[in-house]
């Protein structure tokens, strides 16, 4: 367990805000969200709904004073992996997204990535904490 610092739960916070608005644009909006970006739509719905259980564990996160290190260690490596993996989507050919579509994936990579590396800043911030 550590004691979070100020700077790692506003960044937990700050990436549950996130990801709790691209939940929900994405989960009740995919259609309206695939035909502007030209993705799947059950792309863009799968999505929202897994940031939706994504976003109740990182504002969780942001609500503690105390927290389990490898479970911060694991969100920060998720974001990491969620920024190469949307990259990588942009260069398989699995899909083909407009112009659009191509600026919101590389603009919400480099977002998480951000909040990856802000994220392990604020965990390299934060102290020991001694349980009883």
């Amino acid at each position: 367990m550590i004691f979070a610092s100020t700077f790692l739960r506003r960044a937990l916070l700050a990436d549950a805000v996130f990801s709790g608005i691209a939940a929900l644009g994405f989960t009740f909006g995919a259609g309206a969200f695939a035909a502007l970006f030209n993705l799947p739509e059950v792309l863009l719905r799968e999505t929202g709904l897994f940031l939706i259980a994504y976003t109740a564990l990182v504002g969780w996160l942001a609500s503690r004073a105390s927290l389990p290190k490898a479970l911060v260690l694991l969100v920060v490596i998720a974001n990491a992996a969620w920024t190469v993996a949307s990259i990588a989507l942009l260069f398989s050919g699995a899909v083909s997204p407009n112009l659009a579509g191509e600026l919101m994936v590389v603009a919400q990579a480099i977002a998480t990535g951000v909040f990856a590396e802000l994220q392990y800043l604020g965990l390299r911030k934060s102290g020991s904490a001694v349980t009883a």
